[in-house]
């Protein structure tokens, strides 16, 4: 560990005194990651509420801190951690949203390459990869650790079920937004942390002691998905986002490559040079397309996944019920988000009496109320919508009836040319 004087500091709002190793003032000094103080951490939050323009370098600084914490608390209750393996799992969550897109997650919806993979080619070339090879840091073992394929034994402080990533944003984002639902006993959940033999290896665990503070962060979580993330104004400017990025790669105006190495006002001054659709421009002036339908999952017989996982067969339809309602493309959207893993536990629990329990599936409602409910607390959190920028009324039943359809039956129809109203 290096001595308090060769310490970096930098003032944050959550935790206060960030301290950055040396190793770590070297990384953030690279173009790769400085990129990151223009991209947003929550998109298009902002428009609804105002203090969401936190950005993917805060929270990667803040996601260092909990680690560096969350690895000296695991020192005071006697687990030995090298020196090196403790500064790979430092850099890998300073680095765990380095290859992050524009506005949050909106373009991993749309159809491109999730941002873990993405990562590769910041941490294997360029300044950043230069900077990593200089320090002898293995770029290999910072991508497993970010891409979640790592077995080291604090794996999970970088991508598991109670890693710094949620702890830091559930906490930023709420409150940068000014609600009361992102609230996290970290403390106890740090000092709950230990290590343990599973499956003959070490892995990270967590003491029942800090069962109660795990459950708050489900909580947290599932309040957040609710209120926040899937408000249905940040989800109709999504939509309207999403469509725009679609069309101009579509149309050879951006590359997807282009698209992931920009900012968010460099993205949307791209996309506002040519915007036949006026997308972008109603976007910076939000003017967001109007709720025509909006129905809790709850109120659906069933869910095919269609809606939510083809962003293709998404755009088809939406083209398809423009034209039925006399709306031009561009001018109607369909919105189901889905997060199914929202409430998900894979963490080893240590018991009071030493005994050492998987906490996943049955075991995992057994000792906490919340996972017992996931699945409908998730469905609550789930929304059907359509959105259209001019007004019309769309049949609510027809909409429920199509997107409960096998997405085969739906590509069919259109196939065939048959209306889907």
């Amino acid at each position: 560990m290096s001595s308090p004087a060769a310490l970096e500091v930098v003032r944050d709002p959550l935790w206060n005194n960030i301290r950055l190793e040396p190793d770590a003032v070297t990384v953030v000094d690279t173009p790769a990651v400085q990129r990151l103080r223009y991209v947003r951490q929550l998109g298009h939050a902002f428009l609804v509420y105002p203090g969401a323009t936190h950005s993917r370098f805060e929270h990667c600084l803040g996601a260092y801190h909990l680690a560096r914490r969350a690895l000296e608390q695991l020192a005071l209750g006697d687990v030995t951690v090298s020196p090196a393996d403790a500064r790979t799992v430092r850099l890998a969550a300073l680095l765990h949203d380095i290859g992050h897109y524009p506005f949050s997650h909106a373009l991993e919806e749309a159809g491109l390459p999730r941002h873990e993979t993405l990562a590769r080619r910041h941490l294997t070339a360029g300044p950043l990869g230069e900077a990593l090879a200089r320090a002898g840091i293995e770029a290999e073992a910072l991508l497993a650790l970010i891409q979640g394929r790592a077995t080291a034994p604090l794996a999970g402080l970088v991508a598991g079920s109670l890693d710094v990533d949620k702890l830091d944003y559930l906490t930023r984002d709420a409150w940068m937004c000014g609600v009361p639902y992102g609230v996290i006993d970290v403390d106890r959940l740090l000092s709950s942390l230990t290590v343990v033999e599973r499956a003959g290896r070490p892995t990270l665990a967590l003491h029942e002691k800090g069962l109660a503070a795990l459950e708050s962060l489900l909580f947290a979580k599932y309040q957040m998905y609710r209120n926040v993330y899937w408000h249905h104004a940040v989800r109709s400017a999504t939509a309207m986002f999403k469509r725009a990025v679609r069309d101009a790669i579509a149309a050879g105006r951006l590359t997807a490559d282009a698209v992931a190495d920009a900012t968010d006002d460099g993205l949307i001054h791209d996309l506002s040079r040519t915007d036949p659709a006026g997308l972008a421009r109603s976007l910076r002036e939000r003017r967001l397309a109007k709720r025509a339908v909006d129905l809790p999952a709850t109120d659906l017989p069933a869910a095919a996944d269609w809606a939510a996982q083809d962003p293709d067969l998404v755009s088809r339809v939406e083209d398809q019920l423009a034209r039925e309602l006399s709306l031009e493309p561009g001018e109607l959207f369909l919105d189901f988000p889905a997060k199914p893993e929202m409430l998900d536990l894979h963490l080893p629990l240590v018991t009071r009496e030493g005994e050492v329990v998987e906490l996943a599936g049955r075991e995992a409602g057994e000792r906490l109320g919340l996972p017992r409910v996931g699945a409908e607390l998730v469905r609550s959190a789930r929304r059907l919508r359509v959105f259209v920028r001019r007004p019309r009324t769309v049949p609510a039943r027809a909409v429920v009836d199509l997107v409960t359809l096998p997405g085969s039956d739906v590509a069919a129809r259109l196939a065939a040319g048959r209306a889907l109203l």
